[in-house]
């Protein structure tokens, strides 16, 4: 086993900006095979459809995986007014538009206030919240019922950055087990338009920024292993 390996088997935390429409697992899957490492794993969940700062951690350091994972987020991104999708983003096709013409700035800024602090929070129905030993995204595209706890996070900023026709970049800082996608269907809900996730990047996990991350590709090529686009 190579140096380089061994490094990586004793014990270190990577950052990694992950690509758009790969799963965290993916990220997980496609290093321990290019690294050859025995133990990695991931501190903190982002969507296929979400780009950004994801946090690995090999070997011994394994173990600090959940301290990671309990330090406040930071994301930015845009919701879509006027319509819903079951989902709560592109997973899945938006519907029962509405008109959004009445909504400014002003509007958006007044109304995100109420989502600032502790607040009540229900997970979406396509995420992987377990319900009765199954994760609910799968009894969802069964199309099963599913019926999921609120529970409360803190959401500490929640700016509106831009606003266009019908588009809202945000930027968000929040505590671990926040759904932004539950935030973009509830801050629809409150304006009485509607809105869904349409992009969504994570940019800082704790000290941790996404400026410092690597592409995925060029650090598997920069270390000489494999480079196979997926694992």
């Amino acid at each position: 086993m190579s140096e380089v390996n061994n490094e990586y088997n004793e014990g270190k935390v990577l950052l990694i900006d992950k690509p758009l429409n790969w799963t965290s697992f993916d990220v997980v899957k496609k290093l321990k095979f290019a690294l050859k490492v025995k133990k990695i794993g991931h501190a903190g969940t982002l969507d296929p459809l979400a780009t950004g700062l994801l946090i690995l951690c090999t070997g011994k350091m394994t173990k600090s995986i959940e301290k990671y994972q309990a330090q406040e987020k930071e994301y930015t991104g845009e919701f879509t007014l006027g319509f819903t999708t079951p989902s709560y983003d592109l997973e899945t096709a938006p519907e029962f538009q509405s008109e959004t013409s009445h909504i400014n700035l002003e509007d958006l800024i007044k109304e995100a206030s109420y989502f600032t602090g502790e607040i009540e929070q229900t997970p979406p129905i396509f995420s992987a919240v377990k319900t009765g030993g199954k994760r609910a995204y799968s009894l969802a595209r069964e199309g099963k019922e599913v019926k999921l706890k609120s529970r409360v996070v803190n959401i500490s900023e929640f700016e509106i950055t831009e606003f266009k026709e019908n588009k809202v970049a945000f930027r968000v800082r929040c505590s671990k087990g926040t759904y932004i996608r539950s935030l973009a269907y509830d801050f629809g809900e409150k304006l009485g338009v509607g809105a869904y996730l349409s992009a969504l990047r994570r940019t800082k996990i704790g000290d941790f920024s996404v400026d410092d991350a690597d592409n995925l590709n060029e650090f598997v090529k920069n270390k000489k292993v494999n480079t196979n686009d997926r694992p």
